[in-house]
C-alpha cells in the first residue's frame, strides 16, 4: 500500500536550519510532481514547495529563497532543507503528490522558536 513517512523536524531557533526527509514506498514516484505541504496550528495545509520528475522546483513566495526541495528518483525519496527559518514557519509538515491524491503520512513537527 502507499507509505509516505516524513522526518527529520524538530525544534530550532529562528535563523536555523533543518533537512526533512520523506520516504514513499508503494508508488510510482518518478513521474509524479511532488510537493512538500505544511499546517500550522487553526490554519489549512498548504503547498510551499513542489519539484516535477525531472527535477524542475516552484516554491510558495513565503518560503522563496529559505527553501529548497529535492528529489532522488533512484531511491523514492523527497528532501526539503530548510534554512533561515522563521517563527512562522512553525507547522507540521507532510509530503504528497501535486494535487495531494496519496493517503497523508503523519507529518513531521517544525517549530521555530528562541
Amino acid at each position: 500500500q502507499v507509505q509516505l513517512v516524513e522526518s527529520g523536524g524538530g525544534l530550532v531557533q529562528p535563523g536555523g536550519s533543518l533537512r526533512l526527509s520523506c520516504a514513499t514506498s508503494g508508488i510510482i514516484f518518478s513521474p509524479n510532481l511532488m510537493g512538500w505541504y505544511r499546517q500550522a496550528p487553526g490554519k489549512q495545509r498548504e503547498l510551499v514547495a513542489h519539484i516535477g520528475s525531472g527535477g524542475t522546483p516552484g516554491y510558495a513566495n513565503s518560503v522563496k529563497g529559505r527553501f529548497t526541495i529535492s528529489r532522488d528518483n533512484t531511491k523514492n525519496t523527497l528532501t526539503l532543507q530548510m534554512n533561515s527559518l522563521k517563527p512562522e514557519d512553525t507547522a507540521v509538515y507532510y509530503c504528497n503528490r501535486v494535487p495531494a491524491t496519496f493517503p497523508w503520512g503523519q507529518g513531521t513537527q517544525v517549530t521555530v522558536s528562541s
